[in-house]
């Protein structure tokens, strides 16, 4: 691999030449290739992560094109499957890496092949139930995972380190119904993403500034917020180890 062209972040101390060798040769799995997926999955890319995983069951249309930075117009009329227009638009932007793409619903019965490989996933996800899942999946495995979730003109994040930080339900302690279409301001997803991918780079280079807490953004409103989560002694998940859904 050419590194020439990472060489605005090889000089930038925080990541330097180790860092960058650490992101050559790592993999990611990206669940959900939407707003944050698309915005996720051109970071990683462009920064020369080795393996770039996708998975996503849905087909371009065109109201995704408001915020879905990877499509364009040809794609939703062909009705394309989403993981299938991101991989070609990816293997355009960065040839050297190794990008897979999945055109299926992640479930019990994939989730742990789909992470087998991966050092962390990163949530590009737009419903709860599945937040659920790559949680169990994760603190089962003691996989860390960056969760990120968008509505209007509010998102949040969290890096959730198994042992060392309380997970996604600890903060979620419900399963709601499946959600209709959310409203969404476009510049949302993509700030939240940047996020999510610079956290990214800090738990593959092994950073000592990774985030533990969980960020609050309304950008609309100008509000961004650090929040504490507190591990559940209770939590059914990383205190008690009861892999519900995993189960079913």
């Amino acid at each position: 691999m050419d590194l020439t062209r990472y060489q605005r972040q090889i000089i930038l101390p925080l990541i330097g030449e180790k860092g960058q060798e650490k992101l050559t040769k790592a993999s990611v799995l990206i669940v959900g290739c939407g707003g944050l997926g698309c915005n996720l999955a051109t970071h990683l890319v462009r920064a020369g992560v080795g393996k770039v995983k996708i998975v996503d069951k849905d087909i371009v249309q065109l109201p995704d094109l408001q915020r879905q930075i990877l499509y364009d117009e040809e794609d939703a009329r062909k009705s394309l499957p989403k993981a299938e227009a991101a991989f070609q638009k990816l293997k355009k932007i960065n040839s050297d890496c190794q990008i897979e793409a999945f055109v299926f619903e992640v479930s019990s019965e994939n989730i742990e092949t789909l992470i087998g490989d991966v050092e962390l996933v990163l949530d590009g996800t737009d419903n709860i139930q599945t937040r659920l899942l790559i949680n169990e999946a994760c603190v089962k495995h003691s996989l860390p995972w960056i969760q990120g979730a968008v509505c209007e003109s509010v998102g949040m994040s969290m890096n959730i380190m198994p042992g060392e930080t309380a997970c996604y339900r600890c903060l979620v302690d419900c399963f709601p119904p499946p959600e209709g279409p959310i409203p969404i301001i476009n510049t949302i997803p993509a700030l939240i993403a940047s996020i999510q991918a610079t956290e990214a780079f800090k738990i593959i280079t092994k950073s000592p500034d990774i985030n533990k807490d969980l960020i609050y953004i309304d950008l609309w409103r100008g509000i961004f917020q650090k929040i504490k989560i507190k591990k559940r002694e209770d939590c059914p998940v990383c205190s008690k180890r009861n892999f519900t859904l995993l189960s079913l």
